[in-house]
């Protein structure tokens, strides 16, 4: 299970930014002044990039963690 722990951190520390790419991309595609409606608008966008960066960022931290091993499970009694 800690193997897979390991595994995974490195698919969590892809995904963030990934995430945050695609999302930026389709930010760039979606804004157009030309168009109606709030899809168009770049300040919801902005607002949305600027809430999901720090997730992207806590993916990628939670995924280093769980590579280097840090939530394996040990033998140790919590207090």
């Amino acid at each position: 299970m800690d193997k897979l722990k390991r595994y995974l951190g490195i698919i969590w520390m892809l995904i963030g930014p990934v995430l945050f790419i695609m999302l930026v991309i389709s930010a760039v595609n979606n804004i157009n002044g030309h168009a109606k409606g709030d899809v168009s608008n770049p300040i919801p966008w902005l607002i949305i990039l600027a809430i999901f960066l720090p997730i992207a960022i806590g993916l990628a931290i939670f995924g280093w963690y769980a590579l280097k091993g840090n939530y394996d499970k040990t033998d140790k009694q919590s207090c």
